[in-house]
């Protein structure tokens, strides 16, 4: 992209919005006037959203069930969709589960390798998360291997085991809906569900065994639906220290305190409230217990959650758009982004101060986003 020089729009800085010059060369931001200059009256200009997980991405690599066959295209349709709500990088969270389907350890194997060979091709920064379910202790010995080569450097612990009905005796609760989806018949999913559940008491050890290895090879880690501040402070101990949509106070708290970093959902804030009936977001940032607001399962979140937050007053725009850039970049370990300030990269969205829609997106310095007037403003 041209240097250029973006004059007249309200800038987003960590003291707030400001009508100053943006200025941006080479993908970074700049301290100085580059020459071509884009009147951006009408707009704000934002940092770049940074989505520490989202699996909304889904849906674009199989429409429909089975319909799988191509990755490539479904990632960049899915890319212009990131990029057409702001998001400028974006985690691509996939699970390697028992539940199998596109849980499944083959099909995550497909997207994590899709998402390395695209990444160069697209403009928004695509990374991935890997989601593993904790009981798959088949899994242990490889996964290291695994992630180093597709190039994954992010893993969050699961367990979405029905523990409780596997205990009481009950049918899990969509137990054939489930089955189908893996390609398993009822009974035969139920077999091994059980038989995963009966595995608990090894999983500790592994988990004690096997979070020393990736930490040695970089790799993030972060817990999922931590209950107690017990929990926390086990995952805490293994090296754990992201603690990913707590589903209590007392497992959020826990986390704070001990400097854990707190990842919620969006959708949690836009809806008013989980759809789960678990802990409220909005609360959580009114207590400053959340440093990252993720698009969860719905990209367009981020964006409306950090405006309802600043309308509301539970914070200033500048700390609830921190909770979706420089937040999230902070717990991931990108230190070059999330802030419109020189030596950072050149992420940002423009955004329309009327209707607060996207007008446009820069990755790097680069277009992976534009819409209608503004885009009449850059190409003039």
């Amino acid at each position: 992209m041209t240097p250029l020089d973006l004059t007249g729009a309200e800038v987003l800085l960590p003291e707030g919005l400001r009508p100053v010059t943006l200025s941006f060369d080479a993908g970074g931001i700049v301290d100085k006037s580059v020459g071509r200059s884009i009147d951006l009256r009408g707009f704000m200009v934002l940092p770049g959203i940074v989505d520490a997980h989202g699996d909304g991405f889904e849906r674009h690599l199989a429409q429909r069930r089975g319909a799988m066959k191509q990755l490539d295209a479904g990632l960049v349709a899915c890319e212009a969709e990131l990029a057409a709500n702001g998001i400028t990088t974006a985690v691509l969270a996939q699970f390697i589960s028992w539940e199998g389907g596109m849980r499944g350890p083959d099909f995550a194997a497909q997207v994590f390798k899709g998402v390395r060979d695209i990444r160069r091709q697209v403009v928004t920064d695509l990374r991935c998360q890997v989601r593993f379910e904790t009981h798959l202790l088949e899994q242990y010995d490889t996964l290291p291997a695994q992630l180093r080569d597709w190039g994954v450097s992010y893993l969050v612990f699961n367990d979405h085991l029905p523990h409780d009905r596997l205990l009481a005796g009950k049918t899990p609760r969509r137990l054939v809906g489930q089955a189908l989806k893996a390609g398993r018949s009822p009974e035969k999913h139920h077999a091994m569900i059980q038989e995963l559940h009966e595995r608990g008491p090894d999983v500790p050890a592994a988990l004690d065994a096997l979070c020393p290895l990736l930490a040695a090879d970089g790799v993030q880690m972060g817990s999922h639906d931590d209950q107690t501040a017990e929990t926390r402070a086990a995952w805490r101990a293994r090296g754990v220290q992201i603690a990913e949509f707590p589903e209590t106070l007392e497992a959020a708290e826990a986390a704070h305190q001990e400097g854990d970093g707190v990842i919620m959902g969006a959708p949690n804030v836009v809806r008013g409230g989980s759809h789960n009936g678990n802990l409220s977001a909005v609360d959580l940032v009114a207590m400053g217990y959340c440093d990252a607001l993720a698009s969860d399962y719905h990209y367009p979140s981020p964006r409306r959650a950090a405006f309802m937050l600043a309308d509301a007053g539970v914070v200033s725009l500048a700390k609830a758009w921190a909770m979706i850039s420089a937040g999230p970049a902070a717990l991931l370990g990108l230190t070059d982004r999330g802030a419109l300030t020189p030596g950072k990269r050149a992420d940002f969205v423009v955004v329309d101060k009327d209707s607060r829609r996207i007008a446009a997106t820069f990755s790097g310095g680069r277009v992976s986003y534009m819409n209608g007037a503004v885009a009449d403003r850059f190409w003039a």
